[in-house]
């Protein structure tokens, strides 16, 4: 049994994540070389993947099955978590970490596991068992996956993390996509997005949030405050030209005028100090992962494993996306970190969880990864 789990399991995933953190390390040493605050930040980066190896290592040798059960105590621990965390101090002007003796944890991190795995037994349920003439069953299995997600989006809303809770919905869109939902709803649903935007804007942003949009449109309005963030990182991304200032030769980084550089930005550091090449080797990188998870999802061999990777795909989607676009000015600047490069234990640990169950699917698919 344990031979097959070895023969079956994509190492091509494993190999990217360990390319991708290698790159990370490098890039968090360069990030806090100069300063006092982040210097030992590297180490606490390693000593974090180290752990959650060891997790990455159990997962992957569990009966799947058992994420069935461990997706709602995942779920139930996080959402009391979620309520907690509303009670604390803040920091940086959000109330989103429990700080654990120097470390700090972020429950909504671990809660997207919780919501993947819950979710997708929601949704292989509803899509295997539930008769198209049984409405009611329908319409009840609908509300709670609703429920699944609107729950926790909304108390990390009331943090306020408004990044962190996108993920959620690129999650769900994801999971949308692989139900066969009908062209018809995405229509509907494209159309409620286009509707919310103003209202969202206007009634659920805060001004500091509302602010980064508009920076976002013209970052020369407050070049020196709100816009200053984008406007020092695609400063750093094109000064990295072809092949990179060469590191800890990075102005922007060394320095101190690139902003949260070893985590929000650190592939602005990327960019400065190892250039173009590096930057778009991390890029392909992150598509063969996100390609790998989405054909591990295609052969897995039911349903309710299928949606968990897609899930997971989602996830890891959205943060490529955001992260990378938020640098190099594409999109709005958010708080969402760069999967196993950007510094932080908390998105290191969900992430590591969430590759772990994505090698256990593959090593116990039913057929061949390529077949149709």
């Amino acid at each position: 049994m344990f031979k097959t789990l070895l023969k079956n399991t994509d190492y091509i995933i494993l190999i990217c994540v360990l390319i991708l953190f290698a790159i990370g390390v490098v890039a968090i040493f360069s990030a806090g070389y100069n300063t006092e605050v982040n210097k030992d930040e590297y180490i606490k980066q390693l000593i974090w993947f180290g752990a959650s190896i060891i997790v990455m290592i159990i997962i992957w040798m569990l009966d799947y099955n058992m994420f069935d059960i461990g997706g709602y105590i995942i779920y139930g621990v996080s959402l009391v978590l979620l309520v907690a965390v509303l009670f604390t101090s803040g920091l940086m002007g959000a109330k989103s970490w429990f700080n654990l003796g120097g470390f700090l944890y972020q429950p909504s991190e671990l809660m997207k596991i919780g919501v993947i795995l819950c979710s997708a037994k929601a949704f292989s349920i509803y899509k295997n068992n539930i008769s198209q003439t049984n409405k009611k069953k329908k319409i009840i299995i609908i509300a709670i996956i609703v429920l699944l997600f609107a729950i926790p989006v909304i108390l990390i809303l009331l943090q306020p993390d408004f990044g962190t809770a996108m993920a959620f919905f690129f999650i769900c869109a994801f999971m949308l996509f692989k139900s066969g939902i009908k062209y018809r709803y995405i229509f509907a649903g494209v159309l409620l997005i286009i509707i919310m935007i103003p209202i969202v804007y206007f009634f659920v942003l805060n001004p500091t949030q509302q602010q980064r949009i508009k920076v976002f449109l013209n970052p020369e309005l407050d070049p020196l405050d709100s816009g200053y963030n984008a406007i020092q990182s695609k400063i750093a991304v094109g000064s990295g030209m072809l092949f990179g200032t060469g590191l800890l030769k990075g102005a922007q980084t060394q320095y101190g005028y690139l902003p949260i550089k070893s985590s929000d930005f650190i592939f602005s550091v990327i960019s400065e100090e190892m250039g173009f090449i590096v930057s778009a080797l991390l890029v392909i990188i992150y598509s063969v992962l996100l390609i790998r998870i989405i054909a591990v999802s295609k052969n897995a061999r039911d349903d309710f494993s299928s949606f968990i990777a897609i899930g997971v795909a989602g996830m890891f989607f959205f943060h490529f996306v955001q992260n990378i676009g938020m640098t190099i000015g594409l999109l709005p600047i958010t708080g969402v970190p760069l999967p196993f490069v950007s510094y932080g234990g908390s998105s290191m640990l969900t992430n590591v969880i969430a590759i772990a169950i994505v090698l256990n699917i593959s090593a116990r698919k039913s057929q061949n990864m390529f077949l149709d």
